[in-house]
């Protein structure tokens, strides 16, 4: 797939999936602005790369994002694909959870997409042309115990991507999700470790744990949530938005 003077914009970009997604996405030939809190992993992942822009941002923070987007555009011009990939899980029974809990889960999962669409919609409808990705989860298409909070997040990132999909339908600009199950990436190894901690299981036993309900029987890989990503920013899938889509080795049907 050719991106070639491209400007994507990937929040979340220095590990994990949203890592993958920024090598998949200069391989393709785009100039690509990572963003995320801590800027010393964003540099580092930005030295591996042709292309690359890092800033500072905190997705909850609005002040924050118009001006990381500023600087963004400053480099590169007019974002032509967005791909909200920030965020963050934590489990907690729903009887220890609390109100600034759930605020913690929205600002992050959902407020922080809604934040940084609201920085470069109005330009790609200026220009009819746009693609915005939301990273969501499989846990915003299905319910899981202890992390209420999170599914309640993820669900309202669909709702967002299908709510604005039709708003910008005739707009040249589509908005899809993408769903990955349990993916190898720091929010999993986090919960393995938060599994054996509590339980004493295994390492091995927290992972089948957590991939019980996934056929395949094994965590999805980052660069499989890439290439999903990759493909969603191609002019032949014009026609593919408001969909949210599973990567998850047939978890969710």
């Amino acid at each position: 797939m050719e991106l070639s003077g491209k400007h994507v914009v990937i929040t979340g970009g220095g590990r994990g999936i949203g890592a993958a997604i920024a090598d998949s996405l200069t391989a393709a030939g785009a100039n690509v602005t990572i963003m995320g809190r801590n800027m010393q992993v964003l540099a580092e992942k930005a030295k591996t790369l042709e292309n690359c822009l890092a800033v500072g941002c905190d997705v909850t923070d609005e002040a924050s994002v118009t001006a990381a987007f500023t600087q963004a555009q400053e480099k590169y011009g007019a974002v032509d694909i967005l791909v909200n990939n920030a965020g963050a899980a934590h489990s907690l029974p729903f009887t220890k959870g609390d109100r600034a809990h759930l605020q913690r889960m929205l600002d992050v999962n959902l407020i922080g997409p809604y934040l940084c669409i609201q920085a470069i919609l109005q330009e790609m409808i200026d220009k009819k042309s746009g693609r915005i990705i939301n990273i969501a989860s499989t846990a915003a298409l299905k319910g899981y115990g202890y992390v209420t909070a999170y599914c309640t997040a993820k669900h309202g990132v669909v709702g967002l991507t299908r709510s604005l999909a039709l708003e910008m339908a005739t707009k040249g600009i589509t908005v899809n999700a993408v769903c990955p199950g349990f993916t190898d990436t720091d929010i999993a190894r986090d919960a393995i470790r938060n599994i054996v901690e509590k339980t004493g299981r295994t390492e091995d036993e927290a992972i089948a744990e957590l991939t019980i309900h996934n056929p395949q029987k094994r965590l999805i890989q980052p660069k499989e949530v890439a290439t999903t990503v990759l493909w969603l920013c191609g002019e032949s899938q014009s026609s593919i938005t408001g969909q949210a889509i599973a990567v998850a080795g047939g978890e969710v049907m």
